[in-house]
């Protein structure tokens, strides 16, 4: 069985932007970043959805990438995600990626045409003949529109050496143990769905990509926790009180969701861009109200103190 590069706990940080001028703030981003390292995450994944890559011109891309894997200087893993609309193009960030000293790599579809299955193994097997990083296929079909069924995944392992993890993000926790039995322990499978954090440890999930840790980390990590020491019951009360901030930062969009957390901790890191918007001020009170439940300290908006939560 192969061990995995990553486990447990894997932070996805949003990408900041300058409130005033709307261009990368890397300052910012390296203090975000910093934050889930000092917090504990096992890994720290940028430039996923959560990080808005698709709405990133090159440059900033680059920037954000070095700038990310620069702060966390190999205390954890990282796990950069180097999709594009084009093979060249997602070719060209996994090399900036590897350049950089990024610990792996992760690709979901991200297309417009449906691609066939020989259209999704080439495109692999070009990504992964870029670098020697080991590769994690994202299956999201949610925001990919592309739905990679288990067999799928496992037959396009089998031709591709270093695609080693799967990040399954579809919400049918069956799939985790599919692809480990399908694959016969070969492939690591992350969790990518919010929801089912704890269904998909119990059915064998190496780790969980999740933005929750850039507002509340201790949460995050006492699920794992007490998922990987088989305290079922702790596992269950941490779950019951994080599920509803879980359910709603998915339902109202991380880069969103996590923005006006982060804004709310006086730890802003600017609007979303256009076409996304602010979470609207209702929403945004019933975040605060949750984040203020959860970390045991009263919020004060962009003036107030930040906080990285407290042990849950």
């Amino acid at each position: 069985m192969t061990i995995p590069p990553l486990k447990g706990i894997i932070s996805y940080p949003v990408t900041s932007f300058h409130t005033a001028t709307g261009e990368v703030d890397l300052a910012a981003q390296s203090r975000l970043t910093d934050d889930l390292v000092a917090a504990g995450s096992h890994a720290v994944a940028p430039l996923g959805s959560t990080g808005e890559s698709a709405y990133l011109r090159e440059a900033e891309w680059d920037a954000v990438c070095a700038t990310t894997l620069q702060t966390v200087a190999n205390r954890v893993p990282t796990l950069v995600g180097v999709s594009h609309w084009s093979t060249e193009g997602t070719i060209r960030r996994a090399r900036v990626a590897a350049r950089h000293g990024a610990t792996a790599i992760m690709v979901l579809p991200q297309v417009y045409w449906k691609l066939t299955q020989t259209e999704l193994e080439q495109h692999y097997a070009a990504v992964a003949a870029a670098t020697d990083l080991p590769m994690m296929l994202y299956n999201n079909p949610g925001t990919s529109g592309v739905d990679l069924l288990p067999e799928t995944v496992v037959a396009l392992a089998r031709k591709i050496p270093n695609l080693t993890m799967v990040k399954e993000s579809s919400g049918d926790v069956a799939r985790f143990r599919a692809i480990r039995e399908l694959s016969e322990g070969e492939l690591s499978v992350y969790n990518g769905s919010n929801p089912v954090a704890l269904e998909a440890f119990r059915s064998g999930a190496a780790g969980w990509c999740t933005a929750a840790p850039c507002l509340v980390p201790q949460w995050a990590l006492e699920l794992y926790a007490a998922a990987k020491r088989g305290d079922d019951a702790r596992a269950d009360a941490v779950l019951a009180e994080l599920l509803p901030f879980l359910t709603f930062i998915v339902a109202h969009g991380l880069p969103r969701a996590i923005k006006a957390g982060l804004q709310l901790q006086g730890r802003g890191a600017g609007r979303p861009r256009t076409p996304l918007l602010p979470l609207p001020d209702q929403e945004t009170e019933e975040l605060r109200q949750m984040l203020e439940h959860l970390t045991g300290h009263p919020l004060l908006g962009g003036a107030g103190p930040g906080t990285a939560g407290h042990t849950a």
